[in-house]
């Protein structure tokens, strides 16, 4: 196998940067830079010096020996001046060498990944953390990035197993006249156990409803103020505003985090019931789209709102008078209004998409998980104890399938192409 080296921490120029070699000849290619190297996993200073012992860097290097590394592997660290010039001067020293080359994006995990150091939830929980922009989203990658969502699928293989050696004695002893049967009200209630837990998990949101965020639909007639009330929700002109009516003709979508929150907040076509002009029927028809994929609404109209996810808004409450039916006063011109709408859009936002209670998964991951549930759920509903055992079968090899076990080339190459290189 290749030995490998990358940068593994940000893009230079920065203070420092950390460039990682992995692989069998890892302490080699270290040793022939730095001179020497330290004893294992204590720092020291080296000067590094390329072939024609000209020196390139003095650097903090360290030495991790397989297999407790984060690759599994002979890992040497390298902590240089993070100027670009020197780190090309490293890496060109470095690719000189026989056996060794740039990692590829990932594949420093990867190696983890087939050395046993880590599990697929795991490397995917890295990947999410790498991609996380809100506090939320990031706590739920490090569930997964520190082993504890894996620990729990771990905890779901036992409980299979455990029904596994029931169902097999079943198998095993069912003709021995002079056996007690296992009984079956036993394997019952340790699969309803397991399906519950099951059915707990998928009951959750998706990690990418997470990463999504809350979609915020403003609607009403045109002149209702639903562009400038988007612009004082997001603190900047984001949809234009003009006194003539139908002024937006097509959704305009902003975003913002609020409180480690992702919301979309969506301006739309003000809606009317009739219009000789196709390109508002156009803006109304996907103004109505867009109130269709809403999760909260700011109904800015004179109407009691019936959707159950709506907000009635009294805009322009500086200009316009109250409507008949209770509505929040909103004006630009009061911030303190403004607040207390982003207060009432947390509130909802809440019972939206609340804080986790429990590991979260993406939607290939639920849907594996779903087809345990579901072989868990035709092994209760069937006496004969031989589908049993293949219902039983294919739920351990779902869940196997969570943890990397039976992942394919093609889901790894998906997963590991998300890393950037040196990661």
């Amino acid at each position: 196998m290749d030995t490998i080296f990358a940068v593994s921490s940000g893009r230079p120029p920065a203070a420092i940067a950390v460039l990682r070699i992995s692989g069998p000849a890892a302490i080699a290619a270290g040793t022939r830079l730095a001179g020497s190297l330290p004893r294992p996993r204590h720092a020291a200073v080296r000067t590094l010096r390329d072939e024609a012992e000209q020196p390139l860097d003095q650097v903090l290097v360290l030495l991790f020996p397989a297999p407790n590394t984060a690759t599994g592997e002979d890992l040497v660290e390298l902590h240089l001046h993070g100027g670009r010039a020197v780190v090309a001067a490293v890496e060109q020293a470095l690719a000189q060498q026989p056996g060794l080359r740039p990692a590829e994006p990932g594949e420093f995990t990867r190696r983890a990944l087939s050395n046993g150091r880590i599990d697929l939830v795991q490397a995917q929980g890295l990947a999410d953390l790498l991609e996380a922009e809100t506090e939320q989203q990031r706590r739920l990658a490090i569930e997964s990035a520190d082993g504890a969502v894996s620990r729990m699928i771990q905890q779901w293989m036992t409980d299979l197993a455990q029904i596994g050696a029931l169902v097999e004695a079943s198998l095993d002893f069912d003709d021995e006249d002079d056996v007690s049967p296992v009984d079956s009200k036993l394997i019952d209630r340790q699969v309803d156990a397991l399906a519950t837990a099951l059915r707990q998990t998928l009951a959750r949101p998706a990690v990418e409803r997470y990463r999504d965020g809350i979609r915020v639909v403003l609607v009403g007639p045109p002149n209702a103020g639903k562009s400038s009330l988007l612009n004082a929700l997001i603190g900047r002109d984001a949809a234009i505003v003009s006194p003539i009516a139908g002024t937006t003709r097509d959704r305009v979508e902003a975003g913002i985090v609020r409180r480690g929150r992702i919301y979309t907040l969506v301006d739309t076509a003000g809606l009317r019931d009739a219009t000789d002009d196709p390109i508002e029927q156009i803006g109304i028809a996907r103004a109505r789209e867009a109130v269709a994929a809403a999760d909260i609404i700011l109904d800015l109209s004179d109407s009691v709102a019936a959707d159950p996810r709506a907000i009635p808004v009294h805009a322009q409450a500086d200009r316009r008078s109250s409507p008949s039916h209770a509505a929040l006063a909103t004006s630009i011109h009061d911030l303190s209004t403004i607040d207390n709408l982003w207060s009432a859009i947390e509130r909802r936002a809440d019972h939206v998409l609340g804080e986790p209670d429990g590991p979260t998964f993406n939607e290939a991951q639920r849907h594996t998980i779903a087809v345990a549930l579901t072989a868990l759920q035709k092994l209760k509903d069937t006496p004969d104890l031989l589908l049993r055992a293949e219902e039983l079968r294919t739920a351990s090899r779902a869940l196997a399938g969570l943890l990397g076990l039976d992942a394919t080339e093609a889901m790894l190459d998906a997963l590991f192409g998300r890393f950037c290189v040196g990661k």
